[in-house]
């Protein structure tokens, strides 16, 4: 089989080659997977650089998601040859086949886009946690959010509009607005210093008490003085490179909240059966396609320096997937 395989952490572009290994011996309850689609994610590039808050032993195959086809069991009936499953989060996705636990397997619900599907476990349940379980919303109530253009934004979007809220989205660009409003947001803005009069014009005035960061640095401030006294702001990342931050106005005066989101720290806390649960419901949304993110492009192992250099781009159009054994 072929995989992605990088020694030391460094430039991305750098670090990676493409290494040829010997298939794995299937042991009792295992069962080989042929990996179908998986994802560049940004967490994915910070594991390369040596950035990530969790970093594997090196050397290491990157990749954290995806979607396989079994093509071999052994010793078991969870799943069988044929079955299009969801990849064990953290496996190391990015190579042609990879063996796992025949057990806890979750198979794709039928009919499921398969590029879709491969980017089920983290941007996801990434929107959707950090809607839900920060701050109690009511119907018609508003969210603010940043990086509205990223895989999680634009999830979000979608999973606020399933509940009832009200989204305000922040961009870089003016030409996203369109495609967004298209997607189901309900405001788009672009981030400048006077976002927080702008939220409030676009609102009436609303209190909005619950800002999605994913930029950091000033972005984050933006938001925090946009939120009404008593709001709460969650970071999931830094796309300026910088930290978040508050203004003294914002953490003095209107006591608003900074928290901090990982799913990697949520898949360890919470109970396994509201894990279940949060994945089932999502893919629900997936199988029925209201869950779906644009996809810039994909490519084979061999490409994997052209495919990185292209998620590490800005103003990409959507998801950068690496497909193993072909297009699919």
């Amino acid at each position: 089989m072929k995989a992605v395989r990088f020694s030391k952490f460094g430039h991305p572009l750098k670090v990676v080659e493409v290494v040829e290994e010997p298939d794995a011996e299937l042991k009792s309850g295992e069962v080989r997977i042929e990996v179908l689609a998986a994802p560049i994610n940004p967490s994915d590039v910070l594991t390369l650089s040596g950035q990530y808050g969790s970093l594997p032993k090196l050397p290491a195959v990157p990749g954290n998601e995806g979607v396989g086809r079994v093509v071999e069991v052994k010793d078991s009936s969870a799943v069988k040859v044929g079955d299009v499953v969801f990849l064990p989060l953290g496996s190391g996705t990015w190579r042609t086949h990879l063996v796992a636990p025949a057990e806890g397997l979750t198979p794709v619900p039928k009919g499921t886009d398969v590029k879709q599907a491969s980017m089920l476990f983290v941007n996801p349940p990434t929107a959707d946690i950090m809607l839900r379980e920060f701050v109690t919303l009511q119907s018609g109530d508003w969210v603010l959010q940043n990086a509205a253009n990223s895989a999680v934004g634009r999830y979000l979007i979608t999973l606020a509009k399933q509940a009832g809220y009200k989204t305000l989205n922040v961009v870089r660009r003016e030409e996203l607005a369109p495609e967004l409003l298209a997607l189901g947001a309900d405001v788009v803005l672009t981030d400048t210093d006077d976002l927080p009069e702008r939220v409030r014009a676009a609102t009436g005035g609303a209190k909005v008490r619950l800002a999605i960061d994913g930029v950091g640095g000033d972005s984050t401030r933006r938001l925090g003085d946009s939120l009404a006294t008593g709001g709460t702001v969650v970071n999931y990342g830094v796309m300026s490179g910088k930290g978040p931050k508050l203004s003294a106005a914002a953490t003095i005066f209107k006591d608003i909240t900074l928290r901090g989101f990982w799913l990697v720290l949520w898949l360890k806390r919470a109970e396994r059966e509201h894990q279940r649960d949060t994945y089932a419901r999502l893919s629900k949304l997936l199988a029925d396609g209201t869950l779906k993110t644009a996809v810039e492009g994909t490519f084979s192992l061999d490409a994997i320096q052209e495919a990185l250099a292209r998620a590490m781009e800005g103003g990409r159009g959507g998801k950068v997937l690496l497909t193993p054994n072909g297009p699919v």
